[in-house]
């Protein structure tokens, strides 16, 4: 039967002040699909867009209850669900529906979670460390001896990305706007990190990495796009994912074809079922080991009770937080 749940819910376009703590219902999971009991909910940057107005959920998405991926145990199953069953402890991503103490999805979008991690420290995992693996991995072909420049080293993907990269013998390096933050990254992967100023960093970055960057996650988008190009390596790739720097920018043809480079834009959020579920098993194959043996961690800076969802997208504008902020559930 249908349950009755708690959940974050957008009352109109604004500050945190539009956000509520409001009962919604939850249906029956149909074929395919498991119910999760969420126990913790990771907060990202497109929540406090869409509660602005700027990233409407897609289509299929719950339009007034945000959150991108979550943890807990399975409660429910459909007809036809072998992978997974009640009890069992998962984690994944979502295209929204996440902030809730309950949220149906299909089984083959869940994430076993690793042995040893309590539900904040999953819930800290499946949008950061599956972005940057996508992207640095899976787009961009980083390998060993090769080197990745992170664009907002402090942030949830910065600090997943860097430990991604170290944990397969390639090189990462970081840019970061804070420079209070610097201490704080130690521990995480990075050869160096540059401090960016005037949203200006190539010179500093050529000078510990004169070879250019294989691969750039980049979370800026049009404010770092020609220095991106400038620092990046032949036949390297530059992945966008974010566009908190602008939307539009001019390209010079010259770098880009002297360079045989590429440029690729990605998004999870908005991707068909067939190509998450393939991440998802790619992800629990070659990265989930990697928690399991030690040698990647998620990075909790700060965990909210739901009912202080409106502080946590205070803090989340702030900037100040290295890693992943988490909501939990009772």
């Amino acid at each position: 039967m249908p349950i009755e749940v708690e959940a974050v819910v957008i009352r109109g376009k604004g500050g945190p002040e539009v956000l509520s703590l409001d009962v919604i219902t939850i249906r029956d999971p149909g074929p395919s699909e498991v119910r999760v009991r969420v126990r913790a909910a990771g907060l990202n940057r497109a929540d406090t867009l869409q509660r602005r107005g700027f990233y409407p959920a897609p289509k299929g998405a719950p339009a007034d209850v945000p959150g991108l991926e979550f943890a807990g145990e399975v409660e429910a199953v459909g007809e036809g669900v072998f992978d997974v069953k009640v009890g069992d402890r998962v984690m994944g991503i979502t295209a929204g529906g996440g902030m809730a103490q309950a949220i149906v999805v299909h089984e083959r979008e869940l994430v076993r979670i690793p042995e040893g991690l309590d539900f904040v420290q999953a819930a800290a995992i499946p949008e950061v460390f599956m972005t940057a693996f996508d992207a640095l991995f899976l787009q961009g072909g980083l390998g060993p001896g090769k080197a990745a420049l992170l664009h907002a080293a402090a942030s949830g993907i910065g600090t997943a990305g860097a430990q991604l990269a170290h944990a397969v013998g390639a090189r990462a390096f970081g840019t970061l706007r804070s420079p209070e933050k610097l201490a704080r990254l130690e521990g995480f992967g990075f050869e160096a990190l540059v401090v960016a100023k005037e949203k200006r960093f190539e010179d500093e970055l050529r000078a510990v990495l004169p070879g250019g960057a294989d691969v750039i996650l980049d979370t800026v988008g049009a404010a770092y796009l020609e220095q991106n190009l400038d620092v990046l390596a032949p036949r390297g790739v530059l992945v966008i994912i974010g566009m908190m720097g602008g939307t539009r920018a001019e390209v010079s043809l010259n770098t880009l074809l002297a360079k045989r480079a590429t440029i690729r834009g990605s998004v999870l959020r908005s991707r068909p079922l067939e190509e998450k579920a393939a991440l998802a098993r790619a992800f629990e194959q070659q990265v989930l080991p990697l928690f399991e043996s030690g040698r990647c961690r998620p990075v909790v800076d700060e965990v909210f009770p739901a009912k202080e969802i409106a502080a946590a997208h205070v803090a989340m504008e702030a900037n100040r937080n290295v890693g992943k902020l988490v909501v939990t559930f009772g």
